[in-house]
This record gives C-alpha cells, sequence and structure tokens, in this order.
C-alpha cells in the first residue's frame, strides 16, 4: 500500500476543517507537516482530493469517497490499537446537549471513567444544533442529543422516552388550575429556550404554532437560568420533566397541565453513519443504557439528588 494511517487521519482532519492549520493543530503537528502529508498522499496515487480555493480546501469527488472509507479504516485501526493495548478503550470526546449534558451526562461519564480510569473522556456540553454539527465535523465521536435531527451523514438511534412541560412560579395566577387552555397560554409571556435547541424547536412546533400569539419575555441558553427567571414570577416556561424533577418536589414550581399539546419524545444517541463506534463508542453506549437501570423513559430513571 502507498499511503499510512497517519496520511489518512490527516486527511480526514483537513477534509472536515476545511483548513490546513486548523487541522495540523488538533493533531498536534506543523502546518508544514501536515500539508506536506496531504500532498504525498495526492501524488502517490495522482489523485488531487480538493479544491484549492483561496486558503480553504473543498472535496472534490475522489475525496468525497474516500473520506468514509478513511474515517471507517482509522476506526478499526482504533480497535486493533486498543485491543493490542490490552483491551482498554482509547479517548472518547461525547457531546451532550443541555438538558441532558446537566442532567444525564455527567453521571454516565463518572462511571465510565470509575470503570476505565485509563481512558480519558472529554465532554462538550451545547445545543442540538451545536452538538450535531460537531459531530459532523468529527469534533465528537458520539451524541446524546434531545432534539430531533435529520441529516444523511448522521446516525440516529432511540435512547429514552422524555417529555416536556409547561410550568409557573407557585405565585403565579395559572398556578393550580386542573388545565389551561390555549387561549390563556397565548396571553402570558414565556421564558424559552434559543433557536437551535431541540426543546425550543419541539416548543415552536407544538405549542407556538398553536398560539395565536404569545409573548417571549426571555430567551436563555440554559435550563437553570429558565428556571430561576420563572421562579420570579416572569412568565411561564416550558422545559424538560427531568430537568424539572426537583423543582417540582421542592415546590419551587409548579406544572401547569396542558393535555390539548403532546410534548413527548426522545433523547437519541447520534454518531457519525460513516465512522465505525469503536471500543470507546460501544462501551460508552452500554454505560448510558445502565444509567436508566432498565427504565424506558426519564420519568422512571433512579437518579442522585440533584439540586
Amino acid at each position: 500500500m502507498k499511503f499510512s494511517l497517519r496520511q489518512l487521519e490527516i486527511f480526514v482532519a483537513i477534509a472536515r476543517s476545511e483548513n490546513v492549520s486548523l487541522a495540523a493543530g488538533r493533531l498536534a503537528l506543523s502546518q508544514s507537516a501536515a500539508s506536506s502529508a496531504l500532498v504525498e498522499l495526492e501524488r502517490a496515487y495522482d489523485c488531487p482530493l480538493f479544491d484549492r480555493v483561496g486558503k480553504r480546501l473543498h472535496l472534490n469527488s475522489s475525496g468525497r469517497g474516500l473520506l468514509a472509507l478513511a474515517e471507517s479504516l482509522l476506526a478499526q485501526a482504533g480497535e486493533v490499537d486498543d485491543y493490542l493495548g490490552g483491551g482498554r478503550p482509547g479517548p472518547l470526546a461525547v457531546g451532550a446537549t443541555l438538558t441532558i449534558g446537566n442532567y444525564l451526562a455527567t453521571l454516565i461519564v463518572v462511571d465510565y471513567m470509575r470503570r476505565y480510569p485509563d481512558s480519558p473522556v472529554s465532554l462538550q456540553v451545547a445545543n442540538s444544533e451545536t452538538v450535531a454539527g460537531r459531530l459532523l465535523r468529527g469534533d465528537c465521536d458520539f451524541g446524546l442529543i434531545e432534539g430531533e435531527v435529520a441529516h444523511p451523514d448522521l446516525l440516529v438511534e432511540p435512547w429514552l422516552a422524555d417529555e416536556l412541560v409547561v410550568f409557573c412560579a407557585p405565585g403565579h395566577a395559572l398556578a393550580g388550575r386542573p388545565a389551561v387552555d390555549s387561549a390563556t397560554l397565548g396571553e402570558q409571556s414565556w421564558v424559552l429556550r434559543e433557536p437551535g435547541s431541540g426543546t425550543r424547536s419541539q416548543f415552536d412546533r407544538c405549542i407556538g404554532s398553536r398560539l395565536p400569539a404569545f409573548r417571549l419575555a426571555l430567551e436563555l441558553e440554559h435550563t437553570e437560568a429558565i428556571k430561576r427567571a420563572v421562579e420570579s414570577g416572569i412568565g411561564l416556561g416550558c422545559l424538560s420533566r427531568l430537568a424539572l424533577r426537583e423543582a417540582f418536589r421542592r415546590g419551587s414550581l409548579v406544572e401547569l397541565p396542558t393535555p390539548q399539546f403532546d410534548l413527548r419524545r426522545h433523547f437519541y444517541f447520534v454518531r457519525q453513519r460513516s465512522r465505525h463506534p469503536g471500543l470507546a463508542g460501544r462501551l460508552f453506549r452500554e454505560a448510558c443504557l445502565a444509567v436508566g437501570g432498565g427504565a424506558g423513559d426519564t420519568a422512571g430513571l433512579q437518579l442522585p439528588f440533584i439540586p
């Protein structure tokens, strides 16, 4: 063979970043070393893999065909390395959306690292759109997402059932009602997640689209900030029941029943379709399944106290 795994690794990094300098930084190489490796690979087969446009590199048809093959081969090579190294899983980069990241992923990562102390895990927490982008660029290996993601290059697998809940402060005028109709909800101010989050997308689809009008008081990126704002009485919120379980238990927030809306959803495992999951990915997925203890939804999870 006229190529090396290192050349393929550099090719994949450049393909995902569309920039030699960025790719070199991720691989702890000099820019000249990364550029030379790519040129050597292309010359060995007399096959250009990129179209050069200014400082950016865009995959041509040959490069696009090679990318999936290279990523799969590198993942399998990683498994060989894990096996020869005594079966230890290698490093793993996990991307999680905010509800999962704040209330589940940290517990899973801690448990995983106790089992495999020599296998580092990095956890990146962001909204669904951002996590999907990181997976597509190869910046993380495994995703835990609460919003629906539709992209041909991503493999999406249901994990846990969940649901959104409309809620308010206990002193709010609507608190204690057996149900709240849509006309009344449309008269309220709301504190919501930002566009790009799975929670906001579902709110817009299931509730916002059915309200004649509503006032958006605040858009916030963090669930805890939304809970604090709603506790202050500024308006209503809509978040995962998982994020609200302790607030409901304490009585600092109360649920507003909205049976007219179907707010059920799923948490998902997501990874690049063309990338082999590797030993670390498979073991982390098993750790995610284990945290549920057989529960099929977030309501049945037995979790430690969450303040």
